[in-house]
């Protein structure tokens, strides 16, 4: 049974960092792999993508701030989010398996259950 497994949310303070962390299994993650986002009333949107040679891909909104990373040993996916800011305020999805590696949802098959970040100014 394949499982991704978000955890590392929690509530900060605008300025402050959050480590995400997603755990596969039943399923390697050597493809490509993405975080999302969807905030209360809004659409589910894309954070950031790598792909299976380590390329990356940001939203124009978290460029500079948020960093993705994969260890392929631990078949974990990450999100570091750092000068984190109120609008960031969301619950976060990783997402796996897709013949696109792109920040549009409809292409991914696989997602976790999502971890809530808060942000307060």
């Amino acid at each position: 049974q394949v499982q991704l497994v978000e955890s590392g949310g929690g509530s900060v303070e605008a300025g402050g960092s959050l480590r995400l962390t997603c755990a596969a299994s039943g399923y390697t993650l050597n493809g490509c792999a993405a975080w999302f986002r969807q905030a209360p009333g809004k659409e589910r949107e894309g954070v950031a993508t790598i792909n299976n040679s380590g390329s990356t891909s940001y939203a124009d909104s978290v460029k500079g701030r948020f960093t993705i990373s994969k260890d392929s040993a631990k078949n974990t996916l990450y999100l570091q989010m750092n000068n984190l800011k109120p609008e960031d305020t969301a619950i976060y999805y990783c997402a796996a398996e897709t013949l696109v590696c792109t920040l549009q949802r409809w292409w991914f098959r696989k997602w976790g259950q999502g971890t809530q970040v808060t942000v307060s100014s």
